[in-house]
């Protein structure tokens, strides 16, 4: 895949392409590839401000496990581990994109390799063949690079005792822990929490930057959050004054990225050694993301699903290059720079709320889906303001009953529970699509829009189209299209594989100035789920 050129191939850019890159400290090659020095024994982001090295001492590498698993540590100057991740996991669907956000999801320290590859559909071996020929590194060594980022972490912006950081963020011994983050960084612990720049008290929240490509239309992001927020599961208000996290900076500097005036977005998050809320306050260039969990384990899962939740890892200029040229989306792609496509910190919610939004409101959808939220969700230990539950678990919806909505729509929303609860619906983040797909449209009610809208917000997919939204046809009327089904697929087919994309721009220039992104779909009509 080309970084802003309109191509989606998968395929990692050449070495002379790499090398362009590193020589003009273009960061929008950030997260993409890794520039190995060979002389030096370290690998960087290709904007790292260092001076450029030799071609010929310069090797690239697709991931930073690849980097590290070369014998390389990580450049203290650029900190390569702290970069956006590759648009890559959102676009592909193939094993590797599958593994990476599996691994990311906290999988390998949970159930080990065996885990992920039988997620996978694979054998160990053969998952690790894989891996090493689309990545350039294994699965425990994709692992092991994502427990040293959250080590390092914890070290930076905690005052954890060394042997808890160590355990987690999910290393088996505190040898093999001072062992890697030795390799990785060439420090021992203790060292890379001498070298950090924060030290600041922060009232017992983890304090991350989750750094983005420019641009990104923040308020579009905040409108559609704050529009949609479930009471008792998330509020907005004014940011906690939790230090920015990052290296030292001159005073005005600093003073200037931490005053920015911007609403938090907080909200419950359901992990998988206990609760977490977070809090997310957009900064300049980054996301200031605090979080607040009884599991310290969860800490980079919880900073994965943050990300999931903004689209962090998009890549604004692709996503221009392609659809900017299309004679109909062109002006939607100027006039809102930057546009991402929401996503979810947990898929099963997404898809309670797509149902429970069918022929409703956006209001009465966030009513209905907070008394959801107060019936059946398990209070939280320490609630904070207005926060007091994290979102129902499938299992304790599955058998449900006296739900507020209309029976049929109840039924399906009770049908889905049981079969996410059961396995039979995989919303994990390395599920198959197109599994996933088939299996929702198996539950009595689901139609077609129900899955893609899932797809697209809950899963990530980026070439989800539910073409029958009522948005999104009011929107292509609007744009001179024919309201039929067959026009509007046909139309659809020349926005792939960034159909989400499209989808979010229609939406956006549908939407009225407080609904952007305002998604509904009268959908529920008979117990096949067929749209009407």
């Amino acid at each position: 895949m080309s970084v802003g050129g309109g191509t989606l191939d998968n395929v990692m850019p050449s070495s002379e392409q790499c090398y362009r890159a590193v020589e003009s400290r273009d960061p929008r090659f950030d997260g993409w590839i890794y520039v190995g020095v060979t002389t030096t024994g370290i690998y960087c982001r290709p904007s790292c401000p260092a001076m450029t090295p030799k071609r010929r001492n310069t090797r690239f590498f697709p991931t930073a496990a690849a980097a590290q698993e070369f014998g390389l540590r990580a450049c203290r100057r650029c900190r390569p581990d702290a970069v956006p991740g590759s648009p890559e996991w959102d676009v592909r669907a193939d094993v590797a994109g599958r593994a990476m956000r599996l691994v990311n999801d906290g999988v390998v320290e949970r159930d080990g390799v065996a885990g992920l590859a039988a997620r996978l559909g694979y054998t160990t071996r053969h998952l690790n063949r894989l891996l090493i020929a689309e990545l350039g590194a294994g699965s425990l060594a994709l692992a092991r690079a994502r427990r040293a980022h959250t080590a390092r972490l914890l070290l930076e912006t905690t005052t954890l005792p060394i042997t808890d950081v160590a355990f987690a963020a999910g290393f088996g011994s505190v040898r093999q822990f001072n062992d890697t983050i030795r390799a990785v960084f060439a420090a021992s612990p203790s060292e890379v929490r001498r070298a950090s720049r924060e030290q600041t008290p922060t009232n017992g929240a983890v304090v991350l930057r989750l750094p983005y490509r420019p641009p990104y239309d923040v308020d579009a992001m905040w409108r559609y959050l704050a529009d949609r927020m479930v009471p008792g599961l998330e509020e907005t208000g004014e940011p906690a004054r939790h230090p920015a996290p990052g290296r030292r900076r001159p005073a005005r500097e600093a003073e200037a990225a931490v005053g920015i005036s911007a609403p938090a977005y907080r909200r419950a998050v359901r992990l998988h050694h206990g609760a977490a809320i977070v809090e997310l306050t957009p900064r300049e260039g980054f996301i200031q993301c605090a979080l607040r969990l009884d599991d310290l384990r969860d800490l980079g899962v919880a900073a994965a699903r943050c990300r999931r939740l903004l689209h962090l890892d998009a890549d604004p200029a692709g996503v221009s290059d392609v659809l900017g040229r299309d004679p109909l989306l062109g002006p939607l792609v100027r006039e809102w720079p930057g546009l991402r496509v929401p996503g979810s910190v947990d898929p099963f919610e997404t898809a309670v709320r797509a149902i429970v939004g069918q022929q409703v409101s956006v209001a009465a959808a966030r009513t209905v889906t907070g008394r959801l939220v107060a019936a059946y969700a398990k209070p939280l230990a320490m609630p904070a303001g207005s926060i007091t539950h994290t979102f129902p678990a499938a299992d304790a919806l599955a058998d449900a009953t006296g739900l507020p909505m209309p029976k049929s729509r109840a039924r399906t929303l009770t049908a889905l529970a049981a079969a996410v609860a059961d396995g039979k619906v995989n919303l994990e983040p390395g599920a198959d699509g197109s599994e996933t797909e088939r299996a929702l449209l198996d539950v009595p009610g689901i139609g077609p829009w129900t899955a893609a809208y899932v797809a697209l917000r809950g899963l990530g997919d980026p070439d989800a189209f539910p073409g029958t939204d009522l948005g999104i046809r009011r929107a292509l009327v609007d744009l001179g299209v024919a309201d039929h089904p067959a026009t509007i697929a046909a139309l659809a087919e020349r926005w792939r594989p960034l159909r989400s994309y499209a989808a979010q721009y229609l939406w956006t220039a549908h939407a009225p100035p407080r609904e952007l992104g305002g998604d509904r779909q009268p959908e529920h009509s008979n117990p096949r789920g067929r749209a009407t």
